[in-house]
This record gives structure tokens, sequence and C-alpha cells, in this order.
């Protein structure tokens, strides 16, 4: 299993923008501007060593603004074939915290290398 997990103390340094990479809704602009009151523009990367499953989602919240019940969710896989395409958006560390509370608690927000070599946040399974 790839580990592009990385250990991480930004909140140290209070950067001005933070990359968050995202494969699902965080990708849809109506989700973009409920989330974060606008929309995101990124470029495309690669996150080596997961992969894709789905899980239902039961937040009304979310369910209205998704318009969506199964979202996607990233897991660790043992297969070095599998991969998650996605977005690089850059965003302020605000706007992250946004994010925060826009997944739910069956997510959780770790720093990661993506194929490209940049460092982003990604949200994947509990």
């Amino acid at each position: 299993m790839v580990d592009n997990r990385i250990e991480s103390d930004w909140s140290a340094s209070s950067p001005t923008t933070v990359r968050l990479f995202s494969y699902g809704t965080l990708q849809d602009p109506t989700v973009q501007v409920e989330t974060f009151g606008r929309l995101l523009t990124g470029t495309n990367d690669r996150l080596a060593g997961y992969a894709t499953r789905m899980l239902t989602i039961t937040d009304p919240d979310v369910l209205a603004l998704s318009g969506a019940a199964e979202h996607p969710i990233v897991v660790a896989s043992d297969d070095p074939a599998d991969c998650v395409y996605g977005t690089v958006f850059e965003i302020t560390p605000d706007e992250l915290h946004s994010a925060d509370t826009y997944e739910v608690d069956d997510y959780t927000r770790v720093e990661v290398v993506l194929d490209s070599g940049t460092r982003a946040w990604v949200y994947l399974a509990v």
C-alpha cells in the first residue's frame, strides 16, 4: 500500500492559501458557491494508492445541497494500480474550515502528496 499521507502543522505558519484535492461533490459549482461563496478554479491531479468507494449520505443539509444520496469516498488500497483522479483547488484556511463543516463525520481530512508532487488536503474514509 502506498502511504501518501504526510505529517503537517500548517496552522503554525498561517498560510494565506492552502490546497484541497477534491474528487467528489466539492467539484460541483452549486456546492462550491454554497460552501465557499464563490466558484473555484483548479488543476487536474491524481492520488496514487487509493480507491474510490461510494458512501450513503444521511445528513439532510448535505443531501439538499449536493442533490445526491451517494457520494464518493476515498480509501487506502493495497493495489498499487489504484488511483483517484480529481482537482486541486487553492483556497483560504477559512474556506478549508467551511469544507470541514460540509463534509460528514465519515470523512477525515489529511494532507497527502499527489502525483504531481503537490501537497494538498484531501478527505478520506475514517
